[in-house]
């Protein structure tokens, strides 16, 4: 897992969560309740803000609060890589947030750690969770949020 990813608040630009993308080095953004908390409360991706901001016409001054997933399912940091992979294919997604018990976002992990774990997935089952997370599924994304 990344530890003490970035993240933003929900009152965040869309323009400054994309800097902050840029910044990192990254396409996903924890958001959380507030910075100094950092109670996780949803997410946004470099794809939230292209498919539920741009093309829906808002512009780079929206918030993250009018594109991003809120809810998003996360792990904790002691589980297995088994269990995190488990959740990439069930959910579709490829960043899963790391939280402690009281929701507090300590980390993230993405598609890329599953596949370097130390003997974690083999080149096969790698393989299998991108085509399992990258199948499409129409029905998933709500454009109309």
């Amino acid at each position: 897992m990344t530890p003490n990813p970035a993240c933003c608040t929900s009152d965040t630009t869309m323009r400054d969560v994309a800097n902050l993308m840029r910044e990192f080095d990254c396409g996903s953004i924890p958001v959380v309740h507030s910075s100094a908390e950092r109670q996780l409360v949803g997410t946004v991706t470099d794809r939230d803000l292209a498919v539920r901001g741009l093309a829906q016409g808002l512009g780079p001054d929206a918030t993250v609060g009018e594109v991003m997933t809120p809810d998003p399912v996360s792990c904790l940091p002691e589980d297995e890589v088994e269990t995190v992979r488990q959740v990439m294919i069930q959910q579709k997604v490829r960043r899963v947030p790391v939280v402690v018990a009281n929701g507090v976002v300590v980390g993230i992990v993405a598609q890329a750690d599953v596949a370097l774990a130390d003997g974690a997935a083999s080149d096969r089952d790698v393989g299998q969770i991108v085509e399992a997370i990258s199948e499409p599924d129409r029905g998933d994304l709500d454009l109309e949020r």
